[in-house]
């Protein structure tokens, strides 16, 4: 009897760079980055984060779709302030939408960095998951480089957000 060989999980990652300059108050910038619950609100969508604690998170990522499967990834992220840095990381996290998926992980690291010159940071979004059955029929090179793809797209969002949200919260802030 032959044994079937394992299924190789997919994995795929995406990383994107922020350079943000702001010069009005940037002198503020790294108190702000200390105002923890709000930048993440303002980085993230804020309708989709649920505080759970002190530097703790859940975040219910944008549902997209994948071959008419509807996917929504939830993470618990963590977010640690030191050095005028914010970094964020995920803790755990759950796929709802594509069946019995077990093998999910969702790998998040992220920094942001008050400098003399605005904000800096880089963030590396990452997932390993097997194939589910209902798309162990497209090949692998296609489930792979659609995975990429649909990370890019997150990140870019995520970017796009903060350069147009943090900035207006940070003027709001700086107001208060």
């Amino acid at each position: 009897m032959a044994r079937q060989s394992p299924i190789m999980p997919l994995a795929f990652e995406a990383r994107q760079k922020l350079d943000l300059p702001i010069t009005e108050n940037a002198d503020r910038l790294p108190d702000y980055l200390l105002q923890q619950e709000r930048v993440v609100g303002a980085m993230l969508d804020a309708s989709k984060l649920t505080p759970l604690g002190e530097g703790s998170y859940r975040y219910n990522v944008t549902s997209f779709k994948v071959f008419q499967l509807e996917v929504n990834p939830v993470v618990s992220i963590a977010a640690v302030n030191s050095e005028g840095k914010l970094r964020m990381h995920a803790t755990d996290s759950e796929l709802d939408g594509l069946g019995l998926v077990d093998d999910f992980v969702l790998k998040l690291d992220a920094t942001l960095e008050a400098t003399m010159n605005g904000l800096e940071g880089e963030a590396l979004l990452g997932v390993t998951v097997s194939p589910p059955p209902l798309l162990k029929l497209i090949p692998r090179q296609v489930l792979e480089s659609t995975g990429q793809s649909i990370l890019s797209t997150i990140l870019l969002g995520i970017k796009a957000r903060v350069r147009k949200q943090l900035v207006d919260d940070f003027s709001e802030w700086c107001k208060e």
